[in-house]
């Protein structure tokens, strides 16, 4: 056990966190995205939401500060209301960094996007369009 760790981090997700490099981008998928096709390694977040598993991210990693934006959600389609969670991820991420810059990525462009993704967590999030890129930023 480590200190100030959130318990939802598993061990191989803190050794991915710390591997990526600034620039580096990590997609958080809700329990429907279809992670395991798209190619990069997937680390399992079983029983664990969205939220959750943002915040836990963000308390250990920076946003990159040269890029806008830093963090991008998955764009709804055909006439989809906005889901009610992004703004809990607004707020989650707005606490962690205050200059964070938000962006929508087109359903199949964000598909695209995360198959570059250093990795893909995958999660039980029930929210539809509950997909997050993180673009980690430098530790100063």
């Amino acid at each position: 056990m480590l200190k100030n760790i959130p318990t939802c981090l598993s061990p191989e997700l803190l050794k991915t966190l710390d591997e990526m490099g600034h620039g580096d981008e990590i997609v958080i998928g809700d329990g429907n995205f279809p992670s395991s096709s798209l190619g990069p390694k997937v680390i399992r977040a079983d029983g664990i939401g969205g939220e959750e598993i943002l915040k836990a991210i963000l308390s250990l990693i920076p946003l990159d500060t040269y890029s806008e934006p830093n963090f991008m959600l998955m764009e709804t389609t055909n006439g989809d209301p906005t889901p009610t969670i992004w703004e809990s991820y607004d707020k989650i991420v707005k606490k962690a960094d205050p200059n964070a810059k938000k962006g929508l990525i087109e359903r199949y462009a964000f598909y695209e996007r995360a198959k570059k993704a250093f990795c893909i967590v995958q999660t039980s999030e029930k929210a539809i369009y509950a997909n997050v890129i993180l673009k980690k930023g430098v530790v100063k």
